[in-house]
């Protein structure tokens, strides 16, 4: 049986990404028409690296730089979200393995609307306990938590 990749190993595997391509059809009802990237998986990890302390992006926002960068319509929320989720998975492990440089600061990559990825490691306790450190407020709105007044804090990168 083959060795499983680690996330880091993963987050490293550019499977011949980026790639530009024509929004299909299939997906114009939902996406509109254009063209669109299929980011690489260290172009999104580099997009939260840049986050500075307090401040949050959203899928939205990294895609909008992922889009202004390779000057297309939009980037793939799909596969944007999929990266996010394995860099996060990636700086915790470099945490696991003691890696003693900077961490990519994942809790501060929220999902549309300022909700946290209850996926990312450690989940709710972990990211509310980093946020909060950070000075944001954790709200509950039934099943979800959201980060309140979000968009105060937005880091919107350039290219």
């Amino acid at each position: 049986m083959a060795k499983r990749k680690t996330w880091r190993e993963k987050l490293s595997d550019s499977k011949d990404l980026p790639k530009v391509e024509k929004i299909p059809k299939k997906m114009n009802l939902k996406w509109g028409h254009g063209v669109f990237v299929i980011p690489a998986p260290i172009e999104v990890d580099a997009i939260m690296r840049r986050v500075p302390e307090g401040r949050l992006i959203t899928i939205a926002e990294i895609r909008s730089a992922l889009a202004r960068k390779h000057s297309v319509d939009m980037a793939c929320p799909i596969t944007t979200g999929i990266f996010a989720w394995i860099a996060a998975h990636a700086a915790e492990e470099e945490i696991s393995a003691g890696a003693g440089r900077k961490i990519t600061p994942y809790w501060r990559t929220l999902k549309t609307g300022g909700e946290l990825n209850l996926k990312y490691p450690g989940g709710l306790t972990s990211l509310s306990r980093r946020l909060k450190q950070e000075g944001h407020r954790v709200l509950q709105k039934g099943k979800r938590y959201f980060v309140k007044d979000y968009e105060h804090s937005l880091f919107r990168p350039r290219k």
